[in-house]
């Protein structure tokens, strides 16, 4: 069963860091294009915007689990820094991941209602027709993997980085 999580785990990191290099370079670029298009060549192209935003969200989103993924979602190492005693050192990240199970709770109570509103009333993007729910689906896909990288926290309980172990690689 471990194996099997391991490999989850593993797939997860590669997806996320192919879509992260995907959608950065898609929104560096169209931004820089649609600054170019409007500012030097003096005429709008409608929709690159609206494509960039999606891009931009979809970035942030699959960012957070990044950051869920590494335990850096919450990296303020002063208190572990001054801990000295290993077990008040597990007990701040049993912490840490508690409040991160608690917050993405919510998170997912919150990305699941606004997917339901977005079912009863669709909306699209004025240029482009883009669904709302593209950009919708980017939250509610993070907050359940955040959620689930919560509880991987909490059961292991390395909800953060530990400044007096060795950094993994």
């Amino acid at each position: 069963m471990t194996q099997f999580f391991s490999i989850l785990d593993r797939t997860v990191a590669r997806l996320s860091d192919i879509f992260v290099l995907i959608t950065s370079a898609m929104v560096v670029g169209l931004v820089f294009f649609l600054v170019i298009a409007r500012y030097v060549l003096e005429m709008s192209i409608v929709g690159i915007d609206e494509i960039a935003l999606v891009a931009a969200i979809w970035l942030y989103m699959v960012g957070a689990i990044v950051a869920s993924r590494r335990a850096e979602h919450l990296v303020v190492d002063f208190l572990p820094q001054r801990l000295a005693s290993p077990r008040l050192l597990k007990l701040h990240q049993r912490v840490v991941a508690l409040i991160m199970t608690g917050a993405t709770i919510f998170f997912i109570s919150l990305a699941w209602d606004m997917m339901g509103f977005a079912i009863k009333r669709p909306q699209e993007t004025p240029g482009l027709g883009i669904p709302e729910l593209i950009a919708l689906s980017a939250v509610a896909l993070a907050s359940v993997v955040c959620f689930a990288y919560a509880i991987r926290d909490l059961v292991t309980g390395k909800a953060c980085h530990n400044p007096k172990e060795p950094e993994e690689l």
